[in-house]
């Protein structure tokens, strides 16, 4: 057991100079001996198997039906390259008491579109939505109120049409108060729908209507029509929509018109250019299509029943990849779809080195179209099985653990050690099996660069320094390949386009974070943009990479203060059933003055907070010991929110002791090694070690095998 004096178990933080460093210098709980060896000597030598919440190995086959073709719905097909345009002449009747006649330029999220009696649905569709809105105005408003705003709307109409301003005319309209919620809102949604070219506001039930002037600012940009209809489709909030602006070849003025819609409604839709080839001519055009991003009108403060997600297609399946980053295997499925990474959601991160299965759900996409790219992925090192559908994403967190079955190799007795060496394996083993190991976060957590980890990237988000994490994220390794070389280029040029072209495809982060700069400017605000880029899971990753580091360092801290020791001020869990990091402040308890003396809790129970806005401290010298280090960091103030990226970071409780279950091992002779020699005992370094073992979510099988080890099994 741990002792109560801390100098004999604990080592102080070294500096971040080298991952391999930082993770040897944590302390360690287990006071046995330990051995050498090696892990992932290949990707095979460490299987990670998910754990779902009912406690099944994910990799198992599920017995019932993969899917039934009868039951698949119809989806849209969301391969940009082959998107067609409506390129029908809409006309734009302009004059007082008259209805606006034009047809919403947008699709289902279906952009090839149909053609003959199937686009009729579509058509009929969006004319039946006008005359809909018409009848909600006329049942709401009585028909001096309704001409009254026919005629405001005119009047805005006219003055912008001759381009003048709005001068002597009322700025806003008010229709009256509508006490009625949900009547409010249908009527909010009406008059933007029939007129796009003003805003509506609530002001104690009474709706005033407005001019909307970054109407006016798009028309500078695009033709009145297609400004009519993009509000139109942004009011709709239609899930699965997309709308798309008329052929463009002008790049500067295309640029323009991303920009305008990325700054005033980027956090609400995402804009892409496709080339549209041009039958009359031969030349390929470029057009901009917009589509709202994952969920976001979901915030909107009148969702419409359209918008719902009913009708959203979602598969489940088991991802099985062999040495490949997540991150990256998620682009490269994202791309064989014709979705984007945040249409996928998953319970964990897996590691990269290793043969990882997890669930994951994809949104968008039928099972029969998975299915169809199972032969294409296998050359990518992926496999897809379980496929079937279901009803809504996963969230992280979502498991109940891991399974791992490990080989280590090379195993050596520890220098001047004279015991056996099968006798050290088993003794360790056993410790950690009865008594546990330190729940450290392990080094994935925080990428394996020796410039950059990735919690200074998340400790410059949440100081809202998005530039700085930026040039971070994009900080070169000392290593002459076409990554670092790219990367190092963009660090003294600040080229985004250039450093593009440098860029492997593979590096999917990078390259969509570059093509965000490139689109929006190395500002500030370009920057936000390009972080929003990524997922909402992959800008989360690196606050809490931050969070995780510092609660490494508290437990360390922790540690060496008061060794095994439960003591006042100290937080404890009371549920013995907590397995994972998600249970409320009514679980955690402060030990006072008297249980302290009374010994009445065991260190197993102890937990420390991970950062947020919704945690308590300890009350000992480790809730100082906190204080102290946002002081360092300059978060005094900080409210653990980015409310320009959308990220909020409540926090959290993580036990600072975990026990593997259901661990088993063998010892095995390695056979590439020959053994026989005349007169010769079998040699201790040819023993290979298979062990077997769950963790709880959010456990590392590395810090574990650390503790058994007491070596640095990192390689």
């Amino acid at each position: 057991m741990l002792s109560t004096e801390p100098r004999h178990y604990y080592r102080r933080m070294e500096e971040d100079t080298d991952y391999r460093i930082r993770f040897s210098s944590l302390c360690f709980f287990n006071d046995h001996i330990g051995f050498h060896g090696t892990i992932k000597s290949s990707p095979s030598d460490f299987i990670v198997i998910e754990i779902d919440e009912q406690g099944q190995l994910v990799n198992k086959t599920i017995n019932e039906p993969i899917f039934k073709i009868s039951e698949i719905q119809p989806e849209p097909n969301n391969f940009p390259k082959k998107t067609k345009l409506d390129l029908q002449n809409l006309s734009f009747e302009d004059g007082r008491n008259q209805e606006v006649n034009t047809l919403v330029k947008y699709t289902d999220g279906d952009q090839n579109h149909p053609s003959g009696s199937e686009k009729e649905d579509t058509i009929s569709d969006g004319t039946s939505k006008c005359e809909e809105k018409a009848d909600v105005l006329s049942s709401f408003l009585d028909e001096k109120t309704h001409e009254l705003l026919n005629n405001f709307a005119c009047d805005i109409k006219e003055k912008w049409l001759s381009e003048t301003e709005l001068i002597g005319l009322p700025l806003e309209f008010s229709v009256g108060r509508i006490l009625d919620k949900n009547q409010r809102a249908s009527l909010h949604s009406a008059i933007r729908q029939k007129f796009p070219f003003l805003i509506t506001v609530g002001k104690n039930s009474e709706i005033v209507v407005k001019p909307n002037l970054e109407y006016k600012e798009l028309c500078h940009l695009v033709s009145e029509e297609e400004a009519f209809d993009f509000f139109k489709y942004l009011d709709a909030k239609k899930e699965n929509s997309k709308f798309t602006f008329k052929p463009d070849a002008n790049k500067d003025h295309r640029k323009a018109v991303h920009h305008f819609v990325n700054k005033k409604f980027g956090n609400l839709v995402e804009t892409k250019s496709f080339s549209e080839m041009n039958c009359s001519t031969g030349n390929p055009n470029v057009v901009i299509t917009v589509r709202f991003r994952e969920k976001a009108h979901k915030r909107g403060k009148r969702p419409l029943p359209e918008c719902q997600e009913g009708n959203v297609i979602y598969t489940a399946f088991t991802l099985r990849k062999e040495n490949l980053e997540m991150f990256e295997a998620i682009g490269f499925l994202a791309i064989k779809l014709g979705v984007i990474p945040s249409d996928f959601s998953y319970a964990g991160l897996k590691d990269k080195k290793a043969i990882t299965y997890q669930a994951m759900v994809v949104r968008k996409v039928t099972p029969e179209r998975l299915k169809n790219i199972e032969k294409e992925i296998e050359k990518k090192r992926m496999n897809v099985f379980n496929i079937r559908s279901v009803d809504d994403s996963l969230r992280l967190g979502q498991l109940k653990g891991n399974h791992f079955d490990i080989v280590i190799r090379n195993l050596k007795k520890q220098i001047n050690d004279s015991a056996n060496l099968r006798q050290r394996i088993m003794e360790a083993i056993e410790n950690v099996k009865k008594k546990g190991f330190v729940n450290y976060y392990g080094p994935q957590r925080f990428g394996k660069g020796r410039k950059v980890h990735t919690d200074q990237i998340g400790l410059a988000l949440l100081k809202n320094q998005m530039m700085k994490a930026i040039k971070l994220f994009l900080t070169p390794e000392d290593l002459d390949d076409p990554v670092n070389r790219a990367k190092k280029y963009f660090l003294q040029t600040e080229d985004a386009k250039g450093t593009l072209s440098l860029m492997p495809e593979f590096k999917v982060r990078e390259r969509a974070l570059l093509e965000a700069l490139h689109r929006f400017g190395m500002t500030e605000e370009g920057c936000i943009q390009a972080w929003f880029s990524l997922p909402h899971s992959m800008r989360i990753f690196y606050v809490h990479a931050y969070t995780s580091k510092i609660w490494n360092e508290a437990v360390s801290y922790r540690l060496a203060t008061y060794g095994a020791r439960v003591v006042e001020g100290d937080l404890v869990c009371l549920d013995e059933d907590i397995d994972d990091e998600n249970f409320p402040n009514s679980k955690v308890h402060l030990v006072t003055e008297e249980e302290g003396s009374a010994n009445m809790y065991a260190i197993h129970q102890v937990v420390l907070p991970i950062l947020g806005y919704n945690i308590q401290y300890p009350k000992n010298k480790v809730g100082q010991w906190y204080h102290d280090i946002l002081s360092r960091d300059g978060l005094q103030t900080c409210r653990f929110k980015v409310p320009t990226l959308k990220l909020n970071v409540p926090g959290c409780y993580r036990q600072i002791l975990k026990h593997p279950r259901n661990l088993s091992y063998q010892l095995m002779e390695d056979h590439d090694i020959d053994v026989k020699m005349k007169g010769s005992h079998i040699d201790e370094t040819a023993l290979s070690l298979l062990i077997s073992f769950d963790l709880d979510a959010s456990c590392y099988a590395t810090v574990c095998l650390k503790e058994i080890m007491k070596h640095d099994v990192l390689n």
